[in-house]
């Protein structure tokens, strides 16, 4: 079942500090509603990924542009009436409240929470990608965590991925039905 389609229809950032899953689980649950999924890793200015690459934690003023793109990319889709689902760490609440206003009200995140310890083992099994587990504490030292935001489903990363999909389903539905969206 999807959720509840208004318009503009529904955006949903899934984020959370690198290795938390963000885009396993936005893949499927896009997937499972019929939205379109938007990697948000992709949408980095090159010299943000070879910063990150590199062991440098990002600044404001590298994310800020990366953001102000992920913004227009919503703005995009819901001035063509698709929902999508993109994955971006949003880690503090001023990102957040920037990608809120591009939206202009629907859209809503879910935070992907979990323990140190968790996402290092995660970050230091994966193959592939330019974010080193090195800049897992910068990244956690960064995270505002979304409690109380308008619009937030939390899921905790420590189960299985089916199950962290279904209850984001299940949550998300809840936030559209009772329209729980800052209108930024």
């Amino acid at each position: 079942m999807g959720f509840e389609q208004k318009t503009p229809p529904l955006a949903v950032v899934v984020m959370g500090v690198s290795g938390c899953g963000k885009s396993s689980v936005g893949e499927r649950i896009a997937a499972q509603n019929g939205l379109t999924f938007l990697e948000g890793d992709q949408l980095h200015p090159a010299r943000n990924v070879e910063k990150m690459a590199k062991g440098i934690p990002l600044t404001d003023d590298d994310r800020l542009p990366w953001l102000d793109r992920i913004g227009a990319e919503i703005k995009a889709a819901q001035n063509q009436s698709q929902g999508v689902v993109i994955s971006c760490s949003a880690l503090k609440r001023s990102y957040r409240d920037r990608l809120r206003h591009a939206a202009g009200g629907r859209l809503a995140f879910v935070f992907l929470d979990g323990s140190r310890e968790l996402l290092l083992s995660r970050m230091q099994a994966r193959q592939g990608h330019f974010m080193p587990a090195s800049l897992l504490d910068s990244q956690l030292q960064t995270l505002e965590p979304p409690t109380g935001e308008p619009g937030v489903v939390t899921v905790a990363i420590d189960g299985v991925l089916d199950d962290m999909v279904a209850l984001a389903c299940e949550e998300l539905r809840g936030v559209a039905i009772k329209g729980g969206f800052h209108a930024g």
